[in-house]
């Protein structure tokens, strides 16, 4: 499970848009007590959903 300040690190983004992302249920998370924590599966679901093209089919 990575940290707010964890995911923005790993995105180079601010971590009020990290928030931002959460809050607008955008990228799922899960709050631990006051802290909001990212699995790193659901990062990576994110960050497929936005890519501008489909991951590469692995042939040249």
């Amino acid at each position: 499970m990575l940290t707010v300040h964890e995911v923005a690190d790993l995105l180079k983004v601010k971590e009020s848009t990290v928030r931002a992302w959460i809050n607008d249920h955008t990228l799922r998370a899960i709050k631990f007590g006051r802290e909001w924590r990212v699995a790193f599966k659901d990062l990576e679901a994110f960050v497929n959903a936005n890519a501008n093209r489909p991951p590469d089919s692995g042939t040249a």
